[in-house]
């Protein structure tokens, strides 16, 4: 064991998920069983140049394991970028004692973990935080089953809008450079036409060739789920299209929004927080640093953090073709 870690700071940065006030929640419990203090830093980098922190014990994070959101708040920090930003940032660490800092977020949180590591030879483990799950190196991240979760609940209601009235909806979902929430809600719900960023032979006129499936078939009303940003061409100016080029369709848009990044999470997303909070202490008492910790095949494992940074995970191909088949 290190014998010198023995104050940490954590902090929350980026977009917000559901699961992050659990990962703070399993620091704080893990840096209690080592007897090392904690201290959690307000709006992520933010709170790190404003000096904005508080001590935190097992006591402080109690009844915050199904809350939504983060309660140390998170912010973008555009004076973290520059070296005079990180400069202060880490003499406020410096003199507040802390010695080692867990970062929870995403790849634009981890870019500047490192960065600040590699700086001031300062101990940092990432731990993944977004609804996309786009962080390579981890089969799930903290927030997107939730966010999963979410957007089925949402489609199995307006399909019954849908089928009552005959019509077509476009379904937008967040993601806009990764489809991971399209796609596997897409599967879920049973969206008949799923288009995501990763693959761009799905466009707008592979869903016409699959509208006229549809209609071949027989289906009367259909699901489209569509990440947010796919095609160059937006969820309002692809229903402009279809309405042009598919008249006989009642084309209607919903957006589904910031209700992905809200709410209680659930089970998964509470217990993948918490091994990887605890896990995040146990690899700084253990030494590691430039790491983040991931799971894979259900196996806690510390990846280094310029690899995660290297590239987003990719998309499972498999899926694909069983969201072909299973919307025939």
């Amino acid at each position: 064991m290190t014998k010198k870690i023995n104050k940490i700071g954590v902090l929350t940065s980026g977009g917000d998920a559901p699961g992050m006030n659990a990962a703070i929640r399993a620091v704080v419990r893990a840096c209690t069983h080592y007897n090392v203090e904690c201290v959690g830093i307000y709006e992520g980098y933010s709170g790190l140049i404003k000096n904005d922190l508080v001590t935190l014990d097992a006591r402080s994070v109690a009844n915050t394991i199904n809350k939504g959101g983060t309660f140390l708040r998170t912010a973008r920090c555009n004076e973290f970028i520059k070296k005079k930003g990180r400069q202060v940032a880490y003499d406020n660490l410096k003199k507040a004692g802390v010695n080692a800092l867990v970062v929870i977020g995403g790849d634009g949180s981890f870019r500047g973990a490192l960065e600040f590591s590699q700086e001031f030879k300062f101990p940092v483990v990432g731990i993944p935080g977004t609804i996309d799950n786009d962080i390579q190196g981890t089969d799930f991240t903290i927030g997107y089953d939730t966010a999963l979760n979410t957007v089925v609940e949402a489609v199995d209601k307006i399909r019954d809008t849908a089928s009552s009235h005959n019509r077509l909806f476009l379904v937008e979902v967040m993601g806009r450079d990764a489809g991971d929430i399209a796609l596997n809600a897409g599967i879920g719900a049973g969206a008949e036409e799923i288009l995501i960023p990763e693959r761009e032979d799905l466009g707008i006129e592979r869903l016409l060739k699959s509208l006229d499936h549809s209609e071949k078939t027989g289906k009367t009303s259909s699901i489209v789920i569509v990440a947010e940003g796919k095609t160059g061409m937006n969820v309002l100016e692809m229903r402009d299209y279809l309405n042009e080029h598919r008249p006989e369709y009642d084309v209607r848009v919903s957006v589904i929004g910031h209700m992905q990044r809200g709410g209680s999470p659930t089970c998964a997303d509470r217990v993948l927080a918490s091994r990887l909070g605890i896990g995040a202490v146990d690899a700084l008492m253990n030494g590691s640093t430039n790491v983040m910790l991931g799971v894979q095949k259900n196996e806690l494992v510390t990846v280094d953090l310029k690899v995660v940074l290297l590239k987003n995970r990719n998309i499972e191909k498999e899926l694909l073709r069983v969201a072909h088949i299973s919307s025939l």
